[in-house]
């Protein structure tokens, strides 16, 4: 297999005089950082379970792997604990000891991918490196006269899919586009660097802001993680772990941090002031506080139904209510996927449709079929056929192809159609109601639709919005609000059976 070599240059002295100083293990790796960069990396954790940014450091400049695990690495940090600076500091340390290597950042953002580069040339300016650059360094690129290259990569299939190179460093993940985040994984490849034979690895560093989101995926997280963690070695730190050595004089009783902390700031070596983390904690809530600067779980701050947990809303059926009857909601697709949520109504005499228990007992997701195929799932699901099915309005509308509209083919399979128009806000606000009351609830098998559940959220980049992302999670979310809104709706009333 054809392997990546360093290219022929012409060193300056200055940086063969640095090169006779390659680290050959971690003390001196450790050393380095603090006589060349000015960084002294924490190498102790102070809470359990957890990694010290050193080790990720230690495991990206040596290449290291293990049998269970290789030279991928996935950094799960807290917001403003040095990941995107450690990115960059080791870069820079393979740079000027692994001549010819080729690294890449590739970011959630342009700009995001611009800050680690703002690191690094930031670095690249203290004296002892003067004279080391190959030229001026751009917006986008910076080279040494050993022939050791980075460059910024944006966030496209084809400035990812026209690389090839020995690192690539993926900074705040959780941004990115899953199809260009699949096609990055094909772009390293192993090659000696000087006497150094670097193996070609991708690393993803960032804060963990979504449930079931690619970070969630990356580190073992979510249901969908099963064998994508294998080759790699998740890192995780919090802000605790880069908290400075908190003063003996300081009264631990009365801190704010007391609860997370428990006075293992005594012992800490970090960079990130005491004050500086207790500003931060008196800002925030409970949910963005564990979420982002402990790492104890993806935070839920952008989530749609924040209140949704599966330990209060998600059970099996307890029994048949002879009263109650079953309906249906559907989501329809193209290239999308069809869902269609079975649920089981109980009516409650004298109260309104909105108070009404609804238990959500089976889902069918349909990907890549016909819209025949789909609905034909409903009559062989096991389950009595629905009283009615609730629709987006827009399945009254005729397929340009076909001629016919979904609604029309519901119809002409014998389903009463139902399709009140509502805008999606004051839908979202009628599934939450009934989770804050507990009128829903829905059975462990309808997978799909808790982790969409979970999932659904508002674009953090664009707080003004208020209608979700559209990423996937909408579809059963949308098949549950059709549903709801179509059992509750006034104008609902009117049902139809066409032929």
């Amino acid at each position: 297999m054809a392997t990546l070599t360093s290219r022929s240059v012409s060193p300056s002295p200055r940086l063969k005089k640095l090169a006779e100083l390659a680290p050959r293990q971690g003390d001196q790796l450790h050393w380095l950082m603090h006589a060349l960069l000015g960084l002294r990396v924490p190498r102790m954790p102070i809470v359990p379970g957890h990694q010290a940014p050193f080790d990720y450091v230690h495991h990206a400049y040596f290449n290291t792997t293990t049998q269970n695990a290789g030279s991928d690495a996935v950094v799960w940090a807290a917001r403003g604990s040095g990941k995107t600076m450690l990115g960059a500091a080791v870069t820079l340390m393979e740079m000027l000891f692994k001549p010819g290597i080729r690294i890449r950042i590739l970011g959630g953002s342009f700009e995001q991918s611009a800050r680690m580069h703002r690191y690094l040339l930031h670095m690249l300016e203290r004296p002892v490196f003067q004279g080391l650059l190959a030229g001026d360094p751009t917006q986008r690129r910076v080279a040494l006269c050993n022939g050791s290259e980075v460059q910024l990569l944006a966030q496209s299939q084809t400035s990812v899919r026209g690389t090839r190179v020995h690192k690539l460093r993926c900074d705040e993940v959780e941004e990115f586009d899953p199809d260009i985040w699949q096609a990055a994984q094909l772009v390293t490849q192993s090659g000696w660097c000087g006497d150094t034979w670097v193996t070609g690895s991708v690393e993803a560093l960032s804060t963990m802001h979504r449930p079931h989101g690619l970070m969630s995926q990356l580190t073992g997280n979510s249901e969908a993680a099963e064998g994508v963690t294998r080759a790699r070695t998740v890192f995780r730190w919090s802000a605790l772990d880069v908290i400075e050595r908190c003063p003996s004089q300081r009264a631990c009783g009365s801190c704010i941090l007391w609860r997370d902390c428990q006075g293992r700031a005594k012992d800490a070596a970090g960079f990130v002031t005491v004050d500086d983390l207790i500003a931060q904690r008196r800002r925030v809530d409970d949910d963005t506080w564990s979420g982002e600067m402990l790492c104890q779980r993806p935070s839920t701050s952008d989530s749609v139904y924040r209140r949704f947990t599966r330990s209060r809303h998600v059970r099996p059926i307890a029994a048949h209510d002879s009263q109650a009857y079953l309906v249906a909601g559907i989501d329809f697709g193209l290239r999308n996927p069809t869902v269609v949520l079975l649920a089981q109504v109980a009516p409650l005499d004298g109260e309104a449709a909105a108070h009404w228990p609804v238990h959500v007992v089976a889902e069918y997701v349909g990907r890549e079929r016909t819209l025949e195929e789909n609905l034909a799932w409903i009559d062989a699901s096991g389950w009595p056929r629905p009283r009615w099915v609730g629709i987006d309005p827009a399945g009254e509308a005729r397929n340009g192809q076909t001629g016919r509209s979904d609604a029309a083919v519901l119809r002409r399979r014998g389903h009463a159609v139902r399709a009140c128009r509502e805008e999606i806000v004051p839908g979202i606000a009628r599934v939450r109601r009934r989770l804050d009351h507990d009128t829903l609830v829905i059975d462990p098998a309808c997978t799909e639709l808790i982790t969409a559940m979970e999932s659904y959220r508002y674009d953090a980049l664009r707080p003004q919005r208020e209608a979700p992302v559209k990423d996937g999670a909408d579809h059963a979310c949308d098949a549950l609000r059709y549903l709801l809104r179509n059992l509750e709706c006034a104008s609902a009333a009117v049902e139809g059976r066409r032929w």
